[in-house]
């Protein structure tokens, strides 16, 4: 069983890691866009634990790195792949949104990753290999018609998928209110998939109930619909931020990093923290020393 501090390690590095990117970006040395899990850090920890990154599959979208991190612990991989520099992900060809390592994919164009975790879901199924393919879909995906066709598909064949729904309550800067009629979980249970929802962000309520969710995947080889309703302090991307202050901040007291650090021994909180930024300093000191991509090697 993880312990809380490790998950608090976890999360604590994604959020700097996060931060230190919109640094790089002000200081113009990223490549393309970039869009950052701050706030979500408990969802992405608190499921991909449970997985196995030499057996399941893991989808993401273009708000990736979290989960890439706690997929792959591969820092200075995503580093150089969003800085352009040759020894990234995807040579630094890819970017930011388009991450391909292992067992490990995302892509930026909304709801094309549900499909796709479905259809793998389907080949590790037919392969008898054990393996669970699970997704990371945002309330904005929740208007692509082919994330219905995917749920439909997922039921009907009984395949091994998580999908794991992060309600950051925009869409971009549309809020849910504007974009999204009726229940969340109604969505899957219409097709008969099994459910879940939990308005949280503390990280051991998201580990719990995402264990249980995979647990009944393994158990039945059936999909699970996973709803966690979340908040991201950044922006969407970089500076495209419209909502009221007043919300972010009030939002902030439910901060996964300030409940679940609020649990742990000062010095101990404190040597994670300190730990944390040793290696941060140490990746971002490599990936700037790391070879440009170069344009023949596209």
């Amino acid at each position: 069983m993880i312990s809380l501090s490790e998950l608090y390690g976890r999360m604590f590095f994604i959020r700097r890691f996060e931060e230190t990117l919109l640094e790089l970006f002000a200081q113009g040395k990223l490549v393309g866009t970039t869009h950052t899990y701050i706030g979500q850090e408990a969802n992405g920890v608190g499921v991909i634990d449970h997985l196995d990154p030499a057996l399941d599959v893991v989808f993401s979208n273009h708000r990736c790195h979290g989960h890439y991190l706690a997929f792959t612990d591969d820092a200075f991989g995503l580093l150089c792949e969003v800085m352009g520099r040759a020894p990234g992900v995807c040579g630094g060809k890819g970017g930011s949104q388009h991450l391909c390592n292992g067992n490990f994919y995302s892509n930026g164009v909304l709801g094309s990753i549900v499909p796709v975790a479905t259809g793998i879901a389907l080949a590790e199924k037919t392969k008898g290999t054990g393996a669970v393919s699970t997704v990371f879909l945002g309330d904005g995906t929740l208007g692509q018609g082919v994330t219905y066709e995917s749920l439909n598909i997922a039921s009907l064949w009984r395949l091994p998928v998580l999908f794991v729904v992060e309600n950051n309550h925009y869409a971009q800067s549309t809020p849910v209110e504007l974009e999204l009629a009726g229940s969340i979980p109604a969505r899957a249970a219409a097709y008969g998939i099994e459910t879940a929802e939990l308005d949280t962000t503390d990280v051991e309520e998201v580990h719990d109930a995402a264990g249980q969710a995979l647990t009944r995947i393994r158990e039945t080889g059936e999909p699970f619909f996973l709803v966690l309703h979340t908040y991201r302090f950044s922006p969407h991307s970089k500076g495209d931020d419209n909502r009221d202050p007043a919300e972010i901040e009030e939002r902030r007291t439910r901060d996964p990093l300030v409940v679940a650090g609020a649990r742990l021994a000062e010095e101990e909180r404190t040597a994670i923290e300190e730990a944390c930024e040793r290696r941060l300093a140490e990746v971002v000191e490599a990936a700037e020393a790391a070879p440009l991509a170069a344009p023949e090697a596209a």
